[in-house]
């Protein structure tokens, strides 16, 4: 009778190890430092070519990188290093750093003849430009302080107030 007692006891004792609520394995798994997958939006641009497949590949990749004035890289980039990273990587085209040299590369274009690969610019202040790529009729990829890398509209009323130019630079 001692020996059921004391083995009873002993598996008792053994048993419950921890008095704590252990929250499942899965939980622990995530830190509070792991960072979330961006969600690429669906786009579908109208036209199907060599020139959006290449530049919505490009978007998928930048989708939503901060703006960051002078930035090059997935920890923040502007307008300018945004294009000439896109043109580099879809195109093998090497674009100046900068809006004020880009803007004098290519050829200049009426707003109505623009299409996918397209510069545009736009003045956005006194003594600032911004800029973007045509990737669909009047969308155009860029990256702004509020959103990011993301698609805007030329017939936005911002953009529309603010256009400046468009440039030719693909064949």
């Amino acid at each position: 009778m001692i020996r059921v007692t004391l083995i009873i006891l002993g598996l008792l004792l053994f048993s419950g190890c921890s008095s704590k609520n252990v929250k499942p394995y899965s939980k622990y798994s995530k830190t509070s430092k792991q960072v979330k997958k961006k969600a690429i939006p669906k786009y579908k641009p109208k036209k199907k070519n060599w020139i959006t497949t290449a530049l919505y590949h490009e978007y998928k990749k930048w989708y939503k990188t901060p703006y960051k004035y002078g930035g090059i890289n997935t920890n923040g980039l502007d307008c300018s290093s945004l294009i000439q990273i896109v043109y580099r990587d879809a195109f093998s085209i090497k674009l100046p750093r900068t809006t004020k040299d880009q803007v004098k590369k290519g050829y200049l274009i009426s707003k109505n003849s623009t299409q996918e690969g397209d510069l545009v610019f736009f003045k956005t202040g006194f003594d600032t430009r911004h800029a973007g790529i045509i990737i669909d009729s009047d969308k155009f990829m860029h990256t702004s302080q509020k959103n990011g890398v993301s698609i805007s509209s030329l017939h936005n009323p911002y953009w529309k107030q603010r256009y400046w130019q468009s440039r030719r630079i693909l064949p």
